[in-house]
């Protein structure tokens, strides 16, 4: 859950928006009956409800964060020491101590409940809650970009989201090459001349910082070109390729809460659970980043269709993650021929994947399912993670050695399918400037996260040419 700093409140008090459609309370699902789970506890007083984080001490972080998730409880892209962090209200604290934890109140929240047809429409503008861009801004911004660098830029439509394959407005999913374009460039091939960088945002949806960086990437390598000598010779030589939103149905009704975000997390497939109600837990829709077909249903997920991390009723069985995947097949041939989780991609392979997450701080690497189990290409990822890392100021490792294990994510997918080096950056406020959350004050975006992200993505894109070279950090 990300929460607003307002003017006029305590240090601790904050506003968001909530994340759930339709106002239906769903009357048990997971562990509501035997964790103590809210469904309608907390509902609005006015059209708003309290929304309380727990922080939550663990002896165990990553086998306590596994009985969380498998509790069904909202636990956040957080973590300090061996202390997690669930979002809930007054009565999910009941729940937690009957698992045997000691939660603490570490912020209240006042949530706006957002209208039902938030679902289906899209918010009217450009920007919303300050600037974040609109899914509307987001594709004008491709298209202007091609239009206006036809030398340098090609946009791409790779499928349909959940809601226009089904009749319900919805919108096309779109990516957009950049390079400096040669014959034979941006096409839909897997053997490319240029190695190709990708980077892809706001597969949740409510992470509206990775949206914002993947605008200012464009832009970056766009207007640098000629001038930058670093941005000219990348253009020059690679493919980067941008998916700014990869959960668009998820976004507009993030954006469809204007100044007060409707913190969607998932996107907007609700023929599972149509009747998720406005709990601290319970949202419409599949976890993207939970339903890949690689190591499915294995760890960090749920099978409760209402809850944040449900990873839907197969691998693949949304549409977002179908298309996607058949673009990355488009791009990328699968190089990883060997068989098991330990068998490398070969030394030589070209290509990197960068999936934008909010708000852990951390630069993570495969295997996301399992922090026991190793790639074959351990050492160059770690490498390259740790470079990233310094970079940024954050921590980095598989996901369940500094975070908690999670199956089916985009990276494990592209890592284990083709071979591709492939990593998710959570984005953060690492130094506790007042940055944090999933919707942190817009001005951040410029003045905080790009000059942390922008060198750390060139590094990246300069290393798809060659990723399994790198053994050092200090490699460039």
């Amino acid at each position: 859950m990300a929460y607003k700093r307002l003017a006029g409140l305590t240090a601790g008090a904050v506003i968001v928006a909530a994340a759930l459609l339709p106002q239906v309370a769903q009357a048990g699902t997971g562990a509501d009956a035997t964790a103590g789970r809210a469904t309608t506890t907390g509902r609005a007083h006015g059209g708003h409800r309290t929304v309380v984080i727990y922080r939550v001490p663990t002896r165990n972080p990553l086998a306590d964060a596994e009985r969380l998730v498998d509790s069904g409880y909202d636990l956040l892209e957080k973590r300090q020491g061996n202390a997690l962090f669930v979002s809930g209200d007054a009565s999910t604290a009941a729940g937690l101590r009957r698992l045997g934890f000691t939660p603490a109140i570490a912020t209240t929240l006042t949530e706006a409940v957002p209208s039902p047809t938030a679902r289906t429409r899209a918010a009217a503008g450009d920007t919303f809650d300050g600037g974040y861009h609109t899914v509307t801004a987001q594709y004008s911004h491709l298209d202007d970009t091609a239009s206006q660098h036809p030398d340098l830029a090609k946009v791409v439509t790779y499928g349909q989201s959940w809601l226009k394959q089904h009749g319900h407005g919805g919108r096309d999913l779109k990516a957009i090459c950049i390079t400096k374009l040669q014959a034979g460039d941006c096409a839909l091939s897997p053997n490319s001349a240029k190695p190709r960088f990708f980077l892809m945002s706001q597969i949740h949806a409510r992470e509206l910082t990775t949206g914002e960086m993947s605008w200012r990437w464009i832009d970056a390598l766009t207007s640098g070109y000629g001038k930058d000598a670093a941005i000219t010779k990348l253009m020059d030589t690679t493919e980067m390729w941008v998916v700014p939103d990869a959960n668009p149905d998820g976004v507009d009704m993030v954006a469809a809460g204007g100044d007060n975000p409707v913190l969607q997390r998932k996107n907007a497939d609700d023929t599972h659970g149509s009747q998720c109600g406005v709990s601290a837990y319970s949202q419409i829709g599949v976890d993207l980043n939970r339903n890949a077909d690689t190591h499915w249903n294995t760890s960090g997920t749920s099978s409760a269709p209402c809850d944040q991390t449900y990873d839907g009723p197969s691998g693949d069985s949304e549409v977002e993650n179908s298309a996607l995947e058949n673009l990355f097949r488009e791009l990328f041939p699968a190089v990883r021929t060997g068989t098991g989780d330990t068998a490398p991609a070969p030394s030589d392979t070209k290509g990197m994947m960068i999936t934008l997450h909010s708000d852990a701080s951390m630069v993570l690497f495969p295997w996301e399912y399992d922090s026991t189990v190793h790639t074959g290409n351990d050492t160059a990822l770690r490498a390259l993670a740790a470079h990233m890392a310094s970079l940024t100021g954050y921590q980095y490792g598989q996901a369940g050695e500094i975070l908690y294990n999670a199956s089916g994510g985009t990276d494990d997918w592209t890592y284990d399918k083709l071979g591709l080096a492939s990593f998710t950056i959570e984005i953060g406020d690492s130094n506790g400037v007042g940055c944090d959350g999933f919707t942190p004050p817009f001005s951040c975006q410029d003045s905080y996260f790009w000059p942390k992200m922008e060198p750390a993505l060139l590094y990246a894109a300069q290393h798809a040419a060659s990723p399994y070279t790198t053994t050092s950090a200090a490699h460039h």
